[in-house]
């Protein structure tokens, strides 16, 4: 008679727990997934990213300690975890007539493609990209 009582108790707990995860999953539906590619017309590679020079501002989506030991030569950083405080100074930056290249480690990471994604919807910002190979290629390209 316990172990019945147990059972119900925790298929009832897990059936709320469960609940929130479903809601989640329905509200999110359209976002962005961390493995999905990005829209060609969304990507830049490091060769069309370089010809553009000084009339492009680059963000860095990368952790801050990955920043600050090295990053694109005038770099702004602009990550998930501080984008509330961070978001104001690229904003200062920003100019519509220049095209944002955002990138993170690699083209695994998902980073790059969720804050471009973000500065398009909630900044409202166009010319938004994202960099193919993200820091990695950047690196390469540089040998």
């Amino acid at each position: 008679m316990k172990f019945h009582s147990f059972a119900r108790e925790a298929a009832l707990l897990l059936s709320l727990a469960f609940l929130p995860a479903v809601g989640q999953a329905i509200y999110s539906r359209d976002a962005v997934s961390w493995t999905a590619p990005v829209a060609p017309k969304e990507t830049l590679s490091v060769d069309q990213a370089r010809a553009l020079g000084d009339r492009a501002t680059w963000i860095d989506a990368r952790p801050e300690e990955e920043f600050n030991q090295r990053h694109v030569p005038g770099a702004l950083l602009l990550n998930e975890d501080r984008w509330n405080e961070l978001l104001p100074a690229v904003l200062e930056k920003w100019s519509p007539q220049k095209p944002m290249i955002v990138y993170c480690s690699s083209n695994g990471c998902g980073a790059s493609r969720e804050v471009a994604r973000r500065l398009r919807t909630e900044a409202q910002l166009k010319n938004v990209f994202v960099l193919e190979g993200g820091w990695e290629a950047w690196l390469a390209s540089n040998k």
